[in-house]
């Protein structure tokens, strides 16, 4: 085999000095990539390089040529002695991989790219093919319980950042052959790898090509978190509600799969982004399913009260104390009054206080280390809360009606949801300290026509509602019995596996 000089484009040469300059200059700086020279045959008389990232493998130099020629040293090669070049080309050109998932290449730009993926690449001098072997050491976190998913009842497996370990414990709840699984890298400097999950019978041909021509042009850009990925493909960027959802229960995406919905996940983040997601699906979670008909109906009953009072409270209090007192019984009212007097602030005003210092508390709690974050939280509510009252910059009743409508905003189950309503909470009271109930009714009311007319990815955000659908509304307000809402799969093959019929 005679070898030719130098290289063209993006090809691997033949000369190992042209790819060695090449990969020097492209890893010029990085000081955990290691270019390690070496030599075999019977009288080492043939040249080879191993490439890899010390900061991926974290085995000791001296293991690698030890590593490379076992995994080169087949029956087909014959003896660590007796490898030539001529018999390496020839087993890899013409019986494929070994047992260690070898992978070869004539690409310069795939050698770079498998390098940084933490494989070890070999070139070998007078041959213009790379060989590469996965090698990646790094440690992830083990699986365990979901942090931002309270498990009470049901499965107690999160996902991690390591999107194959994800993969395979949703493959491990799906086990259809319908599971497809799309592989995609975006950005050109991140080169993020991302998946996208669907199961092939159940999600819909129109939501399934709505989905992808989202996705054009994600490639181009840097992706470094599934929320990147919703906010391309979402439909109305400016809604305070969110179009998709998340989670980090293999479960939940399984139910979601089954639903129809496509999965995204991406390398290095735990959550796995769903889509798409109506408005009712923020109300349920998956321990609705695994509890008793009766307590999940009434679970369900109390979310959607909790969403009315996170969102209307203040401002149905600012609306009867400011404009309607008449509508408030005598009793109630003398006792309001009462507890008001000397308070100089309009009821608008003071709830706008005790809202914001509220709302600061809980970021505060939030961004805390977590072993004062909860106390800081609780201890600085209650100081502040009884300093106000103290102080008469704000009334009893009103820190009832702050700290009604902060409980009411946790007990949604969905956390993007319950930012929605944080959001919308302080255009309301605006709306009503300057209309009342007019304006209240008003306000409502375009609430209500954006969610009428929102749509993700083409399906109608109040599925279900409207358009009206009754026999969805079995797993809307109340949670129907279990043998109601389960059928067999049209796939006979999927036995085993039934799905919700609410499509």
């Amino acid at each position: 085999m005679k070898p030719e000089a130098g290289f063209t484009d993006d090809s691997i040469s033949f000369l190992l000095e042209d790819n060695e300059r090449r990969l020097s200059d492209t890893f010029r700086g990085c000081g955990d990539i290691v270019i390690l020279p070496w030599q075999y045959g019977p009288d080492f008389e043939y040249a080879a390089s191993t490439v890899y990232c010390e900061s991926f493998v974290k085995n000791k130099k001296s293991n690698f040529l030890r590593d490379t020629m076992q995994n080169l040293t087949t029956l087909e090669v014959g003896d660590t002695s007796a490898i030539t070049l001529e018999r390496i080309v020839r087993f890899f050109e013409h019986h494929g991989v070994t047992n260690k998932s070898a992978f070869v290449t004539d690409s310069v730009q795939t050698a770079i790219e498998r390098v940084l993926d933490g494989h070890v690449v070999v070139f070998f001098d007078g041959w213009n093919r790379a060989v590469s072997y996965p090698a990646n050491d790094t440690k992830t976190r083990e699986v365990g319980e979901p942090v931002n998913e309270s498990v009470v009842q049901g499965p107690r497996e999160g996902t991690i950042e390591n999107m194959d370990v994800n993969l395979a414990m949703l493959r491990q709840r799906v086990k259809s052959p319908q599971f497809k699984v799309e592989f995609r890298h975006a950005g050109a400097d991140l080169k993020t790898r991302m998946a996208f999950v669907y199961l092939e019978h159940a999600v819909k041909p129109q939501v399934l090509a709505e989905f992808h021509s989202r996705l054009e042009g994600i490639e181009q850009v840097d992706v470094m978190e599934t929320s990147h990925i919703e906010d391309w493909i979402e439909d109305v960027t400016y809604s305070p509600f969110p179009q998709h959802r998340y989670t980090e229960r293999t479960d939940t995406a399984a139910a979601a799969l089954l639903d129809g919905k496509i999965l995204t996940l991406v390398d290095n983040t735990p959550m796995i982004l769903i889509t798409p997601a109506t408005f009712v699906e923020f109300f349920g979670t998956s321990e609705d399913y695994y509890v008793r008909t009766v307590y999940a109906t009434m679970i369900r009953f109390l979310r959607i009260g909790a969403f009315f009072i996170a969102l209307l409270l203040p401002s149905i209090y600012i609306a009867l104390s400011t404009f309607h007192p008449e509508l408030i019984p005598t009793v109630l009212l003398l006792a309001i009054l009462d507890t008001r007097e000397g308070i100089p602030f309009p009821a608008l005003f003071e709830a706008l206080i005790m809202e914001i210092t509220f709302e600061l508390l809980r970021e505060a709690g939030i961004r805390l280390p977590k072993p004062i974050g909860s106390a800081v939280s609780i201890v600085g509510a209650l100081v502040i809360g009884q300093a106000a009252i103290q102080a008469r910059i704000a009334s009893p009743i009103m820190v009832i009606v702050v700290a009604l409508t902060g409980i009411a905003s946790f007990a949604i189950p969905h956390y993007e949801m319950g930012i929605a309503l944080r959001v919308l909470r302080f255009p309301l009271m605006l709306v009503v300290g300057a209309l009342g109930f007019f304006g209240l009714m008003a306000g409502f009311l375009v609430i209500f026509l954006h969610l009428c007319s929102m749509y993700t990815l083409g399906e109608p955000y109040l599925q279900s509602l409207a358009p009206l659908r009754v026999k969805d509304l079995r797993d809307v307000f109340v949670r129907a019995p279990i043998k109601q809402m389960l059928r067999k799969p049209r796939n006979p093959r999927l036995l085993g596996n039934p799905r919700r019929d609410n499509r």
